[in-house]
């Protein structure tokens, strides 16, 4: 169900069970773990779902589930998202219609969250008597804060991009053509620039203000040929 497009230095993953909303099956897991991978090399990730939904979320067709199995597939699900999350080049969610439980948890593994004025959010495992892994959980507290973390996860309620803006979830509600063009802006800039960028905001997330290897690329780029080329590129427009 997830299939992989690289072109031009932009990875394209889409979600493509539109029959299902794009839940994700247990078995899909490792599969998708497996395509993250593969787009690593490329220079920039986009992660959206076809026939106008992002992710509905886990299967629900494969719950209850023995206790083994259960923690195969919370390991399996925590893999594919650690993955994504590790990249060292960007990632973007771009969030098209319903974005539910797992799904959620997707988009929150990415850098950027961009909404169309239409999706909508829920994070509904207290619905069916579950609850939400603990780093999908850290994930979202990190996101929008405790308080409207609680209400999402105890209300199991829909929000609508809106209000997932206003609270932090999303990060730009935007049409398609804007998203293209945060896209394009992205893969203007400098690979170097952009990993080491990236690398800082995982720091200062953690609490990092100063890091000596941090330092050492911030001179490093300044007298690099990137820089010097692009500034001559400057020059002669």
């Amino acid at each position: 169900m997830f299939e992989l497009e690289i072109a031009d230095g932009l990875a394209r993953l889409i979600l493509d069970r539109p029959a299902r909303r794009n839940a994700i099956p247990a078995v899909e897991w490792e599969r998708l773990a497996a395509r993250i991978d593969e787009a690593k090399d490329a220079r920039t990730l986009v992660v959206a779902g076809a026939g106008g939904a992002f992710c509905a979320g886990a299967d629900l067709a494969d719950f209850p589930m023995a206790p083994d199995a259960a923690a195969r597939f919370r390991r399996a699900m925590r893999s594919a998202l650690d993955r994504l999350q590790s990249l060292a080049i960007p990632t973007i969610a771009w969030v098209d219609g319903a974005c539910y439980g797992a799904g959620v948890a997707l988009a929150m593994a990415c850098d950027l969250r961009l909404a169309t004025a239409v999706a909508q959010f829920a994070i509904t495992p207290a619905k069916i008597g579950i609850s939400y892994p603990q780093e999908d959980v850290h994930r979202l507290v990190e996101l929008v804060g405790p308080g409207q973390a609680a209400r999402l996860l105890y209300t199991a309620g829909s929000i609508d991009a809106a209000k997932a803006r206003r609270i932090g979830l999303v990060d730009c509600v935007v049409s398609a053509e804007e998203a293209e063009g945060t896209i394009a802006s992205i893969l203007a800039n400098a690979d170097d620039s952009l990993a080491t960028l990236k690398h800082a905001i995982r720091l200062a997330v953690r609490g990092v203000r100063e890091d000596a290897a941090q330092d050492e690329r911030f001179d490093a780029l300044l007298g690099g040929a990137e820089l010097a080329r692009r500034l001559e590129a400057r020059r002669r427009t």
